[in-house]
């Protein structure tokens, strides 16, 4: 089947925002709302055909134009903010209507009539870092027009923009007889200093039912949710009395983002119809509006409150993994002389996503640091213990026995300093039962986790592999299902290769050769994955099989035969180390 071609094409685009939106909404909707449908009529509509441009897409608050000449997206955009200018002389400060505009020139997507890429991307930038009234453009837009349009540029210097890896060298137009309009002091208060931590809003619903009556449920979803992620100790939660200020008011995330001082805002609505009704939920980082997770849930009104809870847990567990993704991505994106302790365990944790020895030993040189920064830190003590248990497991040391017992050390450590920290207590636990310490007691730790967090998705990861280690495969696979329901986006290699190990032990091994195949495709260098997919095969007498895996299993460590001391179950520790030989007999 012949793939869909990619339509690409050079650009200027202009992207523009109205500074202070939520402030000129909340204290006039409709006159507000008037005024933009004039401008657009009058000027903005006119002076983009004007200058052959094409209005891509709008918003209640900005706009996204595409422009085949860079000059042409220049001058429209300087002759727009001259008018506006004129057209604010008049209008009472706190009234008035200002613009900021970004331009770019770069490669764009073309699909179904809308744009995507870098050169997007960078123009939302570029308007972020405009003045009210302002335009600023990116270096290869200055070097265009410079020489074809009278007007000179303010060098901003290098700007390091969210999701773009190198820094954006800015400037600002400053276009002849330039003012930048005088705006009320109130959409230009500073903004709250950011935590120390990641930091969210959970706003009031949308009741879009048409039912007064369905509000208290709306309210209820809320407080709720926002209960069950104040739980989150690494999480900063505004608490509901600020969130619900904003109840019942047309609402500009990044606005409210500033007001409250926090990088996240989860925002939804409400809709009954036929006794049922649906909750759609989705999370948006406020700096850049970019959605980071959506989503809905269907239930019926008779069991209204049990909805509430389901939605609550569901959206904590959810959101809490699409947090620490983005986290780790502005931990990556930002440049620091000095990263914080919080930082290197960030960044320590986006090197172990791809089970490659390097990867690893350059997480556990940051969370060295991190730990000299400061030594109570339990979630970095943590993930060093684990990264010296995969360092053990794999034999990517000469000692394994001293790593092992470093691995514990850690983890005691870790749950010393965890306090009620759900995911330092977990991930702790799941190391001292794999270097085999008490399994009970670990399970007994992992047990407290869930009860602190229950939408904590890697706790019924971590969970299940300790059912499995303890002899219960069934219970293992349940638990893994859970973990898979709260984070369904997780990479699909680490569920696929726990639920196949399970099914090995419940001697189903069919399916347990087809998970531990596709596991593969995704972490083709995990140790565990080719030991437990040789013993599968030998069992199931498909030796040329197991014969191969053992040869790719021997290029990947030098210990093909592990002690498998983590099994506690000894009927289960035989069936995986006598497959183990037998595939192993196949290649001597």
């Amino acid at each position: 089947m012949t793939e869909k071609r990619v339509e690409r094409r050079l650009a200027a685009i202009l992207a523009a925002d109205v500074v202070g939106y939520s402030r000129l909404m909340g204290e006039n909707e409709e006159g507000t709302l008037a005024a933009l449908k004039t401008l657009r009529r009058e000027l903005v509509d006119p002076k983009v055909m004007e200058h052959h441009g094409r209005i891509v897409k709008t918003t209640g608050d900005g706009a996204l134009v595409e422009f085949a000449s860079v000059v042409d997206a220049v001058r429209c955009a300087v002759e727009i903010q001259r008018e506006m200018i004129d057209r604010n002389a008049d209008v009472p400060t706190e009234r008035r209507i200002a613009f900021r505009i970004g331009i770019n020139l770069g490669d764009i997507i073309i699909d179904e009539g809308d744009i995507f890429g870098d050169g997007v991307n960078v123009a939302a930038r570029l308007e972020a870092l405009a003045q009210p009234g302002g335009i600023c453009v990116s270096r290869v837009v200055r070097d265009q027009v410079r020489d074809k349009l009278d007007f000179s540029f303010g060098d901003m210097g290098e700007q390091q923009v969210k999701n773009i890896s190198r820094p954006v060298r800015s400037y600002s137009v400053q276009f002849s007889d330039h003012r930048l309009p005088s705006l009320a002091a109130a959409p230009d208060v500073a903004p709250l200093l950011l935590p120390d931590k990641p930091s969210i809003a959970v706003l009031p619903f949308q009741n879009m039912s048409g039912d007064p009556e369905q509000e208290y449920f709306a309210d209820g979803i809320v407080e709720e949710i926002t209960t069950a992620i104040a739980r989150l100790p690494w999480l900063f939660v505004i608490a509901r009395n600020s969130s619900f200020t904003y109840k019942g008011k047309a609402v500009d995330v990044k606005q409210v983002a500033r007001e409250l001082g926090v990088r996240y805002v989860l925002e939804g609505s409400v809709r009954k119809g036929g006794g049922r009704v649906r909750i759609s939920v989705q999370l948006i980082e406020a700096e850049s509006a970019a959605h980071l997770w959506a989503d809905h849930f269907d239930g019926s009104l008779e069991a209204v409150f049990d909805l509430q809870d389901q939605v609550a847990i569901s959206v904590a567990g959810v959101i809490e993994p699409a947090l620490w993704a983005a986290e780790i991505r502005r931990a990556v994106d930002r440049p620091r002389h000095d990263p914080t302790a919080y930082d290197l365990y960030l960044r320590a944790l986006r090197a172990i996503g791809s089970w490659e020895k390097q990867d690893y030993m350059e997480a556990l040189d940051r969370l060295s640091h991190a730990t000299e920064q400061d030594a109570a830190y339990g979630p970095a003590l943590a993930l060093s213990a684990w990264c010296h248990m995969v360092l053990y497991n794999n034999v990517w040391t000469d000692d394994p026995e001293a790593i092992r017992q470093k691995a514990i050390s850690l983890a005691r450590r870790a749950v010393r300093n965890a306090a009620d920290d759900a995911e330092t207590l977990g991930r702790a636990a799941y190391v001292l039962a794999y270097c085999g310490e008490d399994i009970d007691a670990a399970t007994a730790l992992i047990d407290r986790s869930l009860r602190i967090n229950p939408s904590f998705a890697y706790g019924w990861h971590y969970s299940g592999w300790l059912r499995l280690w303890a002899g219960a495969p069934d219970v293992a696979i349940d638990h893994f299902e859970r973990s898979l329901r709260l984070d369904p986006h997780d990479p699909k290699g680490a569920i696929l290769a726990a639920n196949g190990i399970a099914h090995f032990f419940a001697r189903r091994l069919d399916q347990a050769r087809t998970m531990l195949l596709l596991s593969l495709q995704e972490h083709p260098g995990w140790v565990p994955t080719h030991r437990y997919l040789a013993a599968c095969y030998a069992h199931l007498g498909q030796l040329d099989e197991a014969k191969m895996m053992i040869k790719r299993l021997r290029a990947l460590t030098p210990v093909v035969l592990p002690s498998a001391d983590h099994l506690r179950d000894p009927e289960q520790r035989e069936f995986y180390l006598s497959g183990l030989r037998l595939a192993m007999s196949e290649t001597e």
